[in-house]
């Protein structure tokens, strides 16, 4: 087991991991949308904030030598499941052809009232 840390994606603000590798499989923890040289969120628009939780996953992904196609399943924790289909726009643009199994649930709140969480498995080819 191999606890993977990047600079490139949020800190752990908890007793958590960005990452664990463990026989070539990836856990991502959940990622919200803070930019990670600021500690800040990215915007309060549902696209943006999208995209931002995607990057800090990919950031972790990359960091243990795997690629956006190694990304097997996301789970998707949004606030309000209205502002679906824009955050569903941004995923399919991330993604492209490449499309990981995926959960997307409404959930009543998330960590610093941010509208989208984003976490990851990833397996090494």
């Amino acid at each position: 087991m191999k606890n993977i840390h990047t600079k490139k994606a949020p800190q752990a603000v908890g007793p958590y991991s960005q990452g664990v590798l463990v026989n070539g499989t990836l856990y991502v923890s959940g990622q919200i949308p803070f930019v990670p040289e600021t500690m800040q969120l990215v915007s309060e628009d549902i696209a943006e904030q999208t995209m931002q939780s995607l990057k800090n996953i990919l950031a972790i992904v990359e960091e243990a030598g795997l690629k956006k196609e190694n990304i097997v399943r996301c789970g998707v924790f949004m606030t309000d499941l209205s502002e679906f289909s824009k955050m569903n726009t941004i995923y399919a643009e991330f993604f492209g052809d490449h499309k990981p199994a995926r959960a997307a649930v409404e959930v009543r709140r998330l960590p610093k009232d941010v509208l989208i969480e984003i976490d990851a498995i990833a397996v090494a080819s």
